[in-house]
């Protein structure tokens, strides 16, 4: 464990930024290698690959629920120095992890054809996207386990175990991807029953690695069967908490999935590029993300430390941050976009679609840098509802106006991407207003009672 209510925020904010960032960079090659070695089966493969990423979005709100609750209330009680209070959180979110694993199991299997199906530009990409999902699932399911143990070490302070793990586990996915997809050293390729099956198979091994971090070398959160069986209570805290950041994931799989099905009819090209734009946007978004994830532990320790000064020194520091590194990204997606999506798109006319996306919507850039800031801060002070209200603004601000768009004669692809940077706009301003109210509200600690 790691006391993060003494020393220097901006030290803590750096150090553990790094750490996460690599951690979260190295998880992001999953899908950037994969990505790679699946561009070469052709754009209607890569088209379905991506459109059946989109479950992903769907596996993030699930996780999310259990990362950001097991976060904050395991921060809390750091903070408070409740370390009983901290093992029940790691131990029920543990718990509903595997209940999680179980359900996207049994549940996803029977849904992917269908739902590939209907998304899908046409058949031959729906039957690549419905492959691929088929040998993807183990990999989501695994997922949870992995969230929890990480989220249950960032909530005390600690991040470069995960970090290790991670790295083993993308190494093991860099060396599987050729051999499994492209067939290299075995002259029996795969395809894209190979990309999913090496995703599955590198978790798999991440998470082995952190069960046996867990039961050999950490001791401040441990797995105690006394605090195996369902707290109802213990859930309501965590769901609390953890639901409406799970809905914000849901709704951004909502805005993915509205987006898929307003340009379908542009072709496979259209979603290929798309996809490629979408995915390379996620990769530069890591700095700022990782600033905003350190801050919640951060700032969550310091809440349950009753400091309303280091809350409020946390999310200024965190801002600055995040800030810089968007405006500087945006610079870069404005003069460059062409490098950034080159690796991963050999038909031109779906590389010119990415790189237009990106310059596009690079224009929201700084605005989600705010938004990522504000996320975090509300994730720290155990209130994540008005975050959920800010992601439902862009229903309104994006949805609508998008697949109204899409039914209109003459409508183009730059359209709908000028509709996302307004609506990513609006809900920045919301997120600021909702945070400023928040810390009026739940900064004010009564002062300390004598002993």
């Amino acid at each position: 464990m790691k006391d993060l209510t003494q020393g220097p925020i901006g030290g803590h904010l750096a150090q553990m930024s790094l750490f996460i960032f690599a951690g979260m960079l190295i998880q992001t090659l999953y899908y950037l290698v994969d990505l790679y070695f699946v561009a070469g089966l052709g754009e209607e493969v890569l088209a379905g690959v991506s459109a059946a990423g989109t479950l992903m979005f769907v596996i993030l709100a699930l996780t999310q629920v259990l990362g950001v609750s097991t976060v904050a209330l395991i921060s809390h009680a750091v903070g408070r120095k409740d370390q009983v209070d901290a093992n029940l959180i790691f131990n029920q979110s543990m718990l509903l992890s595997a209940a999680c694993a179980a359900i996207v199991i049994v549940g996803g299997y029977p849904v992917a054809d269908a739902y590939m199906r209907e998304l899908s530009a046409n058949a031959t990409a729906a039957a690549a996207g419905t492959t691929y999902l088929y040998w993807f699932l183990p990999c989501m399911a695994l997922q949870f386990a992995m969230v929890a143990m990480s989220s249950a070490l960032r909530g005390t302070g600690i991040v470069k175990p995960t970090m290790m793990v991670q790295s083993v586990t993308v190494l093991v996915n860099i060396v599987l991807a050729p051999i499994l997809i492209a067939g290299w050293g075995t002259g029996r390729p795969l395809g894209v029953v190979g990309a999913g099956l090496a995703s599955s198979i590198a978790v798999l091994a991440g998470v082995a690695m952190l069960l046996v971090y867990f039961l050999r070398l950490e001791h401040y959160v441990a797995f105690d069967p006394a605090n195996w069986r369902p707290r109802l209570e213990t859930w309501r805290r965590m769901l609390n908490i953890g639901l409406p950041s799970g809905g914000e994931f849901a709704m951004m799989f909502l805005i993915v999935v509205v987006i898929y099905w307003c340009i379908r009819h542009f072709g496979a090209d259209a979603q290929a590029g798309f996809g490629v734009g979408s995915r390379v946007m996620q990769a530069i978004f890591l700095p700022a993300m990782a600033v905003s994830f350190a801050a919640a532990p951060i700032a969550g320790q310091n809440f349950g430390a009753r400091n309303a000064a280091r809350v409020r020194e946390t999310f200024r520091s965190a801002l600055v941050w995040s800030l810089l590194i968007m405006a500087t990204l945006a610079v870069l997606c404005q003069w460059r976009p062409d490098v950034l999506v080159a690796p991963f798109a050999t038909n031109p006319e779906v590389a010119t679609i990415a790189a237009h996306y990106l310059r596009i919507v690079s224009w929201n850039f700084v605005a989600m840098g705010i938004i990522f800031t504000c996320s975090g801060l509300f994730q720290a002070m155990g209130n994540t509802w008005p975050a959920l209200f800010s992601s439902a603004c862009r229903i309104l601000t994006f949805v609508v106006p998008a697949v109204w768009l899409s039914l209109q004669p003459g409508v183009e692809l730059d359209h709908i991407w000028y509709v996302s940077v307004a609506s990513v706009a609006l809900q920045a301003v919301v997120s600021g207003w909702l945070l400023h109210r928040e810390f009026r509200r739940r900064l004010v600690f009564a002062p300390p009672q004598p002993a």
